[in-house]
């Protein structure tokens, strides 16, 4: 099969082994894939000395085969996978074993991919392939940020710095369908208005003064992955009591707190990443009830994948990357 890896320090597309599905495991010739920031941190993790590894976490796909005792699918299933691995019941943390598809297992660029029979659900049937792909990171982390974490209610505001990313997108549809409202933030004039497309109420200049334009708001939940360059200028909004949920750092990893201010406040800190396979079923069960569409940015195909991580790295986008794999 081809596919897209990093081996021995560069990324290239090659010929790789097809996979045979074992006892409790399915191999699923892919249809599409979707592109993460997590996919650009590969090389920095494993070096140049690392043997090829296919890259990439989200996509969807075909049953082609399955191993024995393998019940929840069949072959010729349409099927999305769950990147989240050995994470089962929702809990407060991931547990031990719980790891993320693509790194240090084979991920998702590639024609076919093997795993077990637990993390692959049946395609909502309204999505097209390339929105199908992008159910995987970005919309878990934002399902469990927003709601597990969060605890957002109808009638509540959030507030999401960043409108443009994967993630973001999918924060801002979950929060509408509820009936939440939402304030978000961008640099660039055509990601602002297409976040108003979206549904954002509404939506400042990243280089704004939020607290001016901000005053007669009264923010409830603050979602922040960006790290330094937002992290106390998000605080400063949240209101006494409020709770803000971080899931990445775009930016800098490391914030300075004014620590009496915080506590002053009664203000809640969490951190959040992924999500469970039962949060999974949740956020697919949303969706599906407000048929709900993943926005998808650009397609690229499997030969112009190191192009697309290009693309997702200049942050230009609004919305998810595909990579367009098979359309036979």
């Amino acid at each position: 099969m081809k596919a897209f890896v990093y081996d021995h320090g560069k990324y290239q597309v090659k010929d790789m082994p097809d996979p045979k599905a074992n006892a409790g495991e399915v191999v699923i010739a892919l249809k599409r894939a979707g592109l993460n920031h997590r996919d650009l941190f590969i090389a920095n993790r494993l070096g140049d000395g690392k043997e090829a590894l296919v890259i990439g976490s989200d996509g969807a796909g075909i049953i082609e085969s399955v191993g024995k005792n393998v019940t929840n699918v069949s072959v010729g299933d349409e099927v999305i996978i769950n990147p989240s691995l050995r994470w089962r019941e929702n809990t407060v943390a991931p547990p031990a074993g719980f790891d993320i598809l693509g790194m240090p297992d084979n991920g998702t660029f590639a024609e076919k991919i093997v795993l077990s029979a637990e993390q692959v659900e049946k395609k909502p049937s309204y999505l097209s392939w390339d929105e199908a792909a992008t159910l995987g990171i970005s919309a878990m982390t934002g399902y469990r940020a927003l709601f597990t974490k969060g605890a957002l209610q109808a009638g509540q505001t959030v507030f999401i710095p960043g409108a443009g990313s994967g993630v973001a997108t999918y924060l801002i549809a979950f929060a509408k369908c509820i009936g939440a409202k939402v304030i978000t933030t961008s640099r660039y004039k055509e990601k602002q208005e297409k976040a108003k497309e979206l549904g954002a109420d509404i939506v400042l200049d990243s280089n704004s003064n939020w607290d001016k334009e901000l005053e007669k708001e009264t923010v409830d939940l603050v979602i922040d992955s960006v790290g330094r360059a937002t992290f106390n200028k998000s605080l400063a909004l949240l209101k006494k009591g409020g709770l803000m949920v971080v899931f990445g750092s775009s930016t800098e990893d490391t914030v300075e707190l004014n620590l009496r201010d915080f506590f002053y406040a009664q203000q809640q800190l969490f951190g959040s990443t992924m999500a469970s396979a039962e949060e999974f079923h949740e956020m697919l069960a949303l969706m599906e009830k407000h048929r709900i569409h993943p926005v998808v940015d650009t397609v690229f195909t499997l030969d112009e994948a190191e192009n697309a991580l290009h693309y997702l790295e200049q942050g230009k986008q609004f919305g998810k990357i595909v990579l367009a794999i098979n359309d036979d």
